[in-house]
């Protein structure tokens, strides 16, 4: 992918709650040469991770069980760090605050998320 290097080491969060599909996107990213900062598979948890840890970006799956992820991009929204919605849903779902972020239809492929990733990046200035 001709973007990769606009994302050679950026530190990205994940928060998804299934599994396979958090490993799918850990693999993706390495291939996109990110590091993985965290994964989290439940809100508190994501929380969490974005109080401790130094992140670039983040992939917010829109549904973590029965939670929405709502307080999740809030908080990063609020310290201003560049986040897409994964989805198998499209825009539906999608906090309505949040609009104007980046969404990934899964199943994923290595060329939207590159390119997601980017030009949400690319908005924000930290």
């Amino acid at each position: 992918m001709s973007d990769e290097a606009g994302l050679s080491g950026c530190r990205i969060l994940i928060v998804e709650d299934e599994p396979m599909i958090a490993m799918t996107l850990e693999d993706m990213l390495g291939e996109l040469a990110c590091m993985i900062a965290g994964t989290a598979s439940q809100i508190e948890a994501a929380l969490g991770l974005i109080a401790q840890i130094e992140i670039d970006a983040a992939l917010l799956d829109v549904n973590l069980g029965t939670e929405k992820i709502d307080r999740v991009a809030d908080e990063l929204a609020r310290r201003n760090v560049p986040f897409i919605f994964t989805t198998g849903y499209g825009e539906t779902g999608v906090p309505a605050a949040h609009k104007n972020h980046g969404v990934v239809q899964k199943p994923f492929r290595l060329e939207e998320l590159g390119r997601a990733l980017i030009e949400e990046m690319s908005r924000h200035t930290r």
